[in-house]
Protein backbone atom coordinates (compact mmCIF):
# COMPACT_ATOMS: atom_id res chain seq x y z
CA UNK A 1 0.00 0.00 0.00
CA UNK A 2 1.20 3.47 -0.76
CA UNK A 3 1.88 5.31 2.48
CA UNK A 4 0.65 8.81 3.12
CA UNK A 5 3.63 11.14 2.57
CA UNK A 6 2.63 13.11 5.68
CA UNK A 7 2.65 10.00 7.90
CA UNK A 8 5.46 9.36 10.39
CA UNK A 9 5.15 5.55 10.15
CA UNK A 10 8.06 3.58 8.64
CA UNK A 11 7.44 2.06 5.24
CA UNK A 12 9.00 -1.40 5.80
CA UNK A 13 9.14 -4.41 3.54
CA UNK A 14 9.93 -8.10 4.29
CA UNK A 15 13.39 -7.67 2.73
CA UNK A 16 14.33 -5.25 5.50
CA UNK A 17 14.18 -8.09 8.05
CA UNK A 18 16.59 -10.45 6.27
CA UNK A 19 19.85 -11.32 8.13
CA UNK A 20 22.85 -9.19 7.19
CA UNK A 21 25.39 -10.70 4.83
CA UNK A 22 29.06 -11.21 5.81
CA UNK A 23 30.02 -8.28 3.60
CA UNK A 24 27.60 -5.99 5.39
CA UNK A 25 28.82 -7.18 8.77
CA UNK A 26 32.45 -6.45 7.90
CA UNK A 27 31.53 -2.97 6.69
CA UNK A 28 30.14 -2.18 10.13
CA UNK A 29 33.34 -3.22 11.96
CA UNK A 30 35.29 -0.05 12.73
CA UNK A 31 38.29 -0.77 14.92
CA UNK A 32 41.37 1.32 15.61
CA UNK A 33 44.67 -0.50 15.41
CA UNK A 34 46.19 -1.11 18.82
CA UNK A 35 49.52 0.73 19.06
CA UNK A 36 52.08 1.14 21.82
CA UNK A 37 53.03 4.45 23.44
CA UNK A 38 56.25 4.67 21.44
CA UNK A 39 54.65 3.76 18.12
CA UNK A 40 51.87 6.29 18.62
CA UNK A 41 54.38 8.97 19.59
CA UNK A 42 56.59 8.27 16.57
CA UNK A 43 53.57 8.47 14.27
CA UNK A 44 52.74 11.89 15.65
CA UNK A 45 56.37 12.97 15.40
CA UNK A 46 56.69 11.91 11.76
CA UNK A 47 53.63 14.01 10.90
CA UNK A 48 55.35 17.08 12.35
CA UNK A 49 57.25 18.40 9.32
CA UNK A 50 59.17 21.07 11.26
CA UNK A 51 60.46 18.49 13.76
CA UNK A 52 61.47 16.08 11.00
CA UNK A 53 63.35 18.80 9.10
CA UNK A 54 65.12 19.72 12.36
CA UNK A 55 66.04 16.06 12.90
CA UNK A 56 67.50 15.87 9.37
CA UNK A 57 69.52 19.04 10.01
CA UNK A 58 70.87 17.58 13.28
CA UNK A 59 71.87 14.36 11.49
CA UNK A 60 73.65 16.38 8.78
CA UNK A 61 75.49 18.42 11.43
CA UNK A 62 76.51 15.16 13.15
CA UNK A 63 77.87 13.82 9.84
CA UNK A 64 79.66 17.13 9.23
CA UNK A 65 81.20 17.02 12.72
CA UNK A 66 82.05 13.35 13.26
CA UNK A 67 82.36 11.61 9.88
CA UNK A 68 83.64 14.21 7.38
CA UNK A 69 86.83 14.98 9.42
CA UNK A 70 87.84 11.31 9.05
CA UNK A 71 88.19 11.82 5.29
CA UNK A 72 89.23 15.49 5.26
CA UNK A 73 92.84 15.91 4.05
CA UNK A 74 93.79 18.59 6.60
CA UNK A 75 94.18 18.55 10.39
CA UNK A 76 92.80 21.18 12.74
CA UNK A 77 96.36 21.74 14.11
CA UNK A 78 98.13 21.82 10.74
CA UNK A 79 99.57 25.22 9.77
CA UNK A 80 100.35 26.19 6.17
CA UNK A 81 103.23 28.55 5.52
CA UNK A 82 102.17 31.75 3.77
CA UNK A 83 98.48 30.81 4.01
CA UNK A 84 97.40 33.28 6.68
CA UNK A 85 93.86 34.62 6.24
CA UNK A 86 93.10 33.04 2.89
CA UNK A 87 89.63 33.69 1.52
CA UNK A 88 87.26 30.73 0.94
CA UNK A 89 88.41 28.47 -1.93
CA UNK A 90 91.70 30.41 -2.19
CA UNK A 91 95.22 28.88 -2.42
CA UNK A 92 98.50 30.10 -1.00
CA UNK A 93 101.47 30.84 -3.30
CA UNK A 94 103.13 27.53 -2.41
CA UNK A 95 99.91 25.64 -3.18
CA UNK A 96 99.52 27.48 -6.47
CA UNK A 97 103.04 26.40 -7.44
CA UNK A 98 102.15 22.79 -6.59
CA UNK A 99 99.03 23.08 -8.74
CA UNK A 100 101.09 24.53 -11.59
CA UNK A 101 103.41 21.53 -11.26
CA UNK A 102 100.46 19.23 -11.86
CA UNK A 103 99.80 18.25 -8.26
CA UNK A 104 96.23 18.07 -6.95
CA UNK A 105 95.64 20.31 -3.93
CA UNK A 106 92.42 20.22 -1.94
CA UNK A 107 90.97 23.74 -1.59
CA UNK A 108 90.42 25.57 1.70
CA UNK A 109 86.62 25.60 1.62
CA UNK A 110 86.19 28.23 4.35
CA UNK A 111 89.62 29.75 3.89
CA UNK A 112 92.24 29.83 6.66
CA UNK A 113 92.62 31.63 9.99
CA UNK A 114 95.35 34.03 11.13
CA UNK A 115 97.73 31.14 11.85
CA UNK A 116 97.31 29.53 8.44
CA UNK A 117 95.10 26.64 9.62
CA UNK A 118 92.30 25.32 7.43
CA UNK A 119 89.12 26.91 8.80
CA UNK A 120 86.69 24.26 7.56
CA UNK A 121 88.26 21.44 9.59
CA UNK A 122 88.46 23.72 12.63
CA UNK A 123 84.74 24.46 12.32
CA UNK A 124 84.04 20.72 12.02
CA UNK A 125 86.10 19.96 15.13
CA UNK A 126 84.60 22.95 16.93
CA UNK A 127 81.07 21.73 16.28
CA UNK A 128 82.13 18.24 17.41
CA UNK A 129 83.50 19.62 20.69
CA UNK A 130 80.37 21.71 21.28
CA UNK A 131 78.06 18.77 20.57
CA UNK A 132 80.05 16.33 22.73
CA UNK A 133 80.20 18.78 25.63
CA UNK A 134 76.49 19.52 25.28
CA UNK A 135 75.54 15.83 25.18
CA UNK A 136 77.80 14.84 28.11
CA UNK A 137 76.60 17.77 30.21
CA UNK A 138 72.96 16.89 29.41
CA UNK A 139 73.59 13.26 30.40
CA UNK A 140 75.02 14.44 33.73
CA UNK A 141 71.98 16.67 34.27
CA UNK A 142 69.59 13.85 33.35
CA UNK A 143 71.11 11.31 35.74
CA UNK A 144 71.49 13.61 38.74
CA UNK A 145 68.21 15.48 38.22
CA UNK A 146 66.05 12.39 37.68
CA UNK A 147 67.51 10.50 40.67
CA UNK A 148 67.32 13.50 43.01
CA UNK A 149 63.80 14.54 41.97
CA UNK A 150 62.40 11.00 42.13
CA UNK A 151 63.80 10.38 45.62
CA UNK A 152 62.42 13.68 46.92
CA UNK A 153 58.94 13.03 45.50
CA UNK A 154 58.73 9.34 46.42
CA UNK A 155 59.59 9.70 50.11
CA UNK A 156 57.88 13.08 50.52
CA UNK A 157 57.41 14.73 53.92
CA UNK A 158 60.55 16.09 55.59
CA UNK A 159 62.79 14.42 53.01
CA UNK A 160 61.06 16.28 50.18
CA UNK A 161 61.05 19.53 52.17
CA UNK A 162 64.79 19.44 52.93
CA UNK A 163 65.80 18.31 49.43
CA UNK A 164 63.74 20.98 47.68
CA UNK A 165 65.08 23.71 49.97
CA UNK A 166 68.55 22.63 48.86
CA UNK A 167 67.37 23.06 45.26
CA UNK A 168 66.15 26.58 46.10
CA UNK A 169 69.57 27.43 47.56
CA UNK A 170 71.37 26.08 44.48
CA UNK A 171 69.20 28.29 42.27
CA UNK A 172 70.74 31.36 43.93
CA UNK A 173 74.37 30.41 43.18
CA UNK A 174 75.84 32.35 40.20
CA UNK A 175 77.17 29.72 37.79
CA UNK A 176 79.68 31.91 35.93
CA UNK A 177 81.32 32.99 39.18
CA UNK A 178 81.55 29.36 40.32
CA UNK A 179 83.18 28.32 37.02
CA UNK A 180 85.82 31.06 37.37
CA UNK A 181 86.54 30.10 40.97
CA UNK A 182 86.77 26.39 40.11
CA UNK A 183 89.09 27.12 37.18
CA UNK A 184 91.57 28.82 39.51
CA UNK A 185 91.10 26.32 42.35
CA UNK A 186 91.55 23.26 40.12
CA UNK A 187 94.43 24.62 38.04
CA UNK A 188 97.27 23.33 40.25
CA UNK A 189 95.73 19.91 41.09
CA UNK A 190 94.84 19.20 37.46
CA UNK A 191 98.26 20.28 36.20
CA UNK A 192 99.81 17.79 38.62
CA UNK A 193 97.28 15.10 37.69
CA UNK A 194 97.82 15.27 33.92
CA UNK A 195 101.43 14.10 34.38
CA UNK A 196 100.26 10.93 36.11
CA UNK A 197 100.01 7.70 34.05
CA UNK A 198 96.56 7.26 32.56
CA UNK A 199 95.52 10.89 33.07
CA UNK A 200 96.87 12.41 29.86
CA UNK A 201 93.33 13.26 28.82
CA UNK A 202 93.27 15.93 31.56
CA UNK A 203 95.80 18.01 29.64
CA UNK A 204 93.86 17.57 26.39
CA UNK A 205 90.49 18.55 27.87
CA UNK A 206 91.88 21.32 30.09
CA UNK A 207 90.89 22.54 33.53
CA UNK A 208 88.33 25.01 32.15
CA UNK A 209 86.26 22.29 30.51
CA UNK A 210 86.52 20.04 33.56
CA UNK A 211 85.30 22.98 35.65
CA UNK A 212 82.33 23.36 33.31
CA UNK A 213 81.38 19.69 33.78
CA UNK A 214 81.68 20.03 37.56
CA UNK A 215 79.43 23.09 37.54
CA UNK A 216 76.87 21.26 35.41
CA UNK A 217 76.94 18.44 37.95
CA UNK A 218 76.58 20.88 40.85
CA UNK A 219 74.06 23.42 39.55
CA UNK A 220 72.29 22.73 36.27
CA UNK A 221 70.29 19.64 37.27
CA UNK A 222 67.83 21.53 39.48
CA UNK A 223 65.36 22.21 36.66
CA UNK A 224 65.33 18.54 35.68
CA UNK A 225 64.81 17.48 39.30
CA UNK A 226 61.76 19.72 39.66
CA UNK A 227 60.27 18.37 36.45
CA UNK A 228 60.75 14.76 37.56
CA UNK A 229 59.47 15.51 41.06
CA UNK A 230 56.19 16.91 39.72
CA UNK A 231 55.62 13.75 37.65
CA UNK A 232 56.53 11.33 40.46
CA UNK A 233 54.20 13.10 42.92
CA UNK A 234 51.29 12.22 40.62
CA UNK A 235 52.43 8.70 39.70
CA UNK A 236 53.26 7.46 43.20
CA UNK A 237 49.56 7.46 44.13
CA UNK A 238 48.71 5.14 41.24
CA UNK A 239 47.36 1.61 41.72
CA UNK A 240 50.39 -0.12 40.19
CA UNK A 241 52.66 1.50 42.80
CA UNK A 242 50.34 0.38 45.59
CA UNK A 243 50.33 -3.15 44.15
CA UNK A 244 54.15 -3.16 43.93
CA UNK A 245 54.42 -2.11 47.57
CA UNK A 246 51.94 -4.82 48.60
CA UNK A 247 54.09 -7.41 46.80
CA UNK A 248 57.13 -6.32 48.80
CA UNK A 249 59.04 -4.61 45.98
CA UNK A 250 61.85 -2.41 47.32
CA UNK A 251 61.64 1.38 47.11
CA UNK A 252 64.61 1.58 44.77
CA UNK A 253 63.09 -0.89 42.34
CA UNK A 254 59.73 0.94 42.42
CA UNK A 255 61.45 4.22 41.57
CA UNK A 256 63.62 2.66 38.87
CA UNK A 257 61.22 0.24 37.19
CA UNK A 258 57.81 1.77 37.75
CA UNK A 259 58.02 5.52 38.34
CA UNK A 260 60.94 6.63 36.16
CA UNK A 261 59.86 4.23 33.40
CA UNK A 262 56.48 5.95 33.26
CA UNK A 263 58.23 9.35 33.11
CA UNK A 264 60.36 8.37 30.11
CA UNK A 265 58.38 10.53 27.66
CA UNK A 266 58.81 13.65 29.77
CA UNK A 267 62.48 12.81 30.36
CA UNK A 268 63.15 12.53 26.62
CA UNK A 269 61.46 15.84 25.89
CA UNK A 270 63.19 17.66 28.76
CA UNK A 271 66.58 16.18 27.84
CA UNK A 272 66.21 17.19 24.19
CA UNK A 273 65.38 20.75 25.21
CA UNK A 274 68.33 20.77 27.64
CA UNK A 275 70.89 19.90 24.94
CA UNK A 276 70.77 23.32 23.16
CA UNK A 277 70.98 25.08 26.53
CA UNK A 278 74.13 23.12 27.40
CA UNK A 279 75.65 23.80 23.97
CA UNK A 280 74.94 27.51 24.30
CA UNK A 281 76.46 27.60 27.80
CA UNK A 282 79.63 25.88 26.57
CA UNK A 283 79.88 28.18 23.52
CA UNK A 284 79.33 31.26 25.68
CA UNK A 285 82.05 30.22 28.15
CA UNK A 286 84.44 29.35 25.30
CA UNK A 287 83.73 32.77 23.81
CA UNK A 288 84.84 34.30 27.13
CA UNK A 289 88.00 32.18 27.10
CA UNK A 290 86.88 29.72 29.79
CA UNK A 291 86.21 26.76 27.50
CA UNK A 292 88.33 24.12 25.80
CA UNK A 293 92.12 24.30 25.94
CA UNK A 294 94.20 25.40 22.95
CA UNK A 295 94.68 24.06 20.26
CA UNK A 296 91.27 22.32 20.50
CA UNK A 297 88.67 24.54 18.81
CA UNK A 298 85.12 25.21 19.91
CA UNK A 299 82.46 27.15 18.07
CA UNK A 300 82.52 29.73 20.85
CA UNK A 301 86.32 30.10 20.79
CA UNK A 302 86.31 30.33 16.99
CA UNK A 303 83.76 33.15 17.16
CA UNK A 304 85.86 34.90 19.83
CA UNK A 305 89.04 34.67 17.74
CA UNK A 306 87.19 36.00 14.68
CA UNK A 307 86.14 39.20 16.46
CA UNK A 308 89.63 40.71 16.20
CA UNK A 309 89.54 40.73 12.41
CA UNK A 310 85.81 41.14 11.92
CA UNK A 311 86.07 44.26 9.73
CA UNK A 312 88.50 42.53 7.32
CA UNK A 313 87.45 38.87 7.56
CA UNK A 314 83.77 38.83 8.63
CA UNK A 315 83.15 35.32 7.27
CA UNK A 316 85.35 33.89 10.04
CA UNK A 317 82.67 34.96 12.53
CA UNK A 318 79.60 34.21 10.42
CA UNK A 319 80.45 30.52 9.94
CA UNK A 320 80.73 29.42 13.62
CA UNK A 321 78.00 31.83 14.79
CA UNK A 322 75.62 30.59 12.09
CA UNK A 323 76.38 26.96 12.96
CA UNK A 324 75.71 27.60 16.67
CA UNK A 325 72.37 29.20 15.80
CA UNK A 326 71.45 26.34 13.46
CA UNK A 327 72.26 23.64 16.04
CA UNK A 328 70.39 25.36 18.87
CA UNK A 329 67.37 26.14 16.70
CA UNK A 330 67.19 22.57 15.36
CA UNK A 331 67.34 21.01 18.83
CA UNK A 332 64.70 23.41 20.14
CA UNK A 333 62.31 22.67 17.27
CA UNK A 334 62.92 18.93 17.63
CA UNK A 335 62.25 19.20 21.37
CA UNK A 336 58.97 21.00 20.67
CA UNK A 337 58.01 18.24 18.24
CA UNK A 338 58.86 15.52 20.77
CA UNK A 339 56.82 17.32 23.41
CA UNK A 340 53.80 17.46 21.08
CA UNK A 341 54.24 13.79 20.20
CA UNK A 342 54.92 12.22 23.60
CA UNK A 343 53.15 14.45 26.10
CA UNK A 344 49.80 12.74 26.84
CA UNK A 345 48.20 16.03 27.89
CA UNK A 346 48.65 17.43 24.36
CA UNK A 347 47.03 14.48 22.55
CA UNK A 348 43.84 15.29 20.68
Amino acid sequence: MKQNPLSFQLNLSPEDFLPATEEEKQSQVIMRESVSFWKDGMRRLVKNKVAMVSLIVIILVMIFSFIVPMFYPYSYKEQFKGANHLAPMEYSEAEQERIAAGEKVFPHIFGTDKMGRDYAIRVMMGSRISLVVGLIATAIILVIGSVYGSIAAFFGGKVDLIMMRIVDIIYTIPDILLIVLLSFALKAPLNALKNEPGFGWVGIVGQNLISIFIVFALLYWVGMSRMVRSQILTLKESEFVTAARAMGVSNGKIIRRHLLTNCIGILIVTTTLQIPSSIFTESFLSFLGMGVAVPLPSLGSLASDALNGFNTYPYLLFVPAGLISLIILSFNLLGDGLRDAFDPKLKH
